[in-house]
C-alpha cells in the first residue's frame, strides 16, 4: 500500500473515530435523548465511511500506476 492510500485510510480511521466520538459525548450529555442521538451518529459514521471510498479507490489505483 502506497503513501497516498495510506493518507486516505488515515483519513478514514479519523473521520469515523472523530464523528463516533463526538456523538457518544453528545450523547453523554443529554442523556434523555442518547438513544437517538447514538442512532444518528452511527448512520452518519457510516455515511463518512462511504464517502471516503471513492477517495480511497482513485489513491489505490494512483500508488498502483506509479508503481509504488
Amino acid at each position: 500500500m502506497g503513501r497516498r492510500s495510506l493518507t486516505e485510510l488515515f483519513h478514514l480511521v479519523v473521520g469515523v473515530v472523530v464523528t463516533v466520538a463526538l456523538f457518544e459525548a453528545a450523547a453523554w450529555a443529554y442523556p434523555i435523548g442518547a438513544g437517538t442521538i447514538l442512532g444518528v451518529g452511527w448512520v452518519t459514521a457510516a455515511v463518512v465511511l462511504a464517502m471516503a471510498v471513492g477517495p480511497l479507490w482513485r489513491a489505490l489505483k494512483a500508488d498502483r500506476s506509479a508503481g509504488a
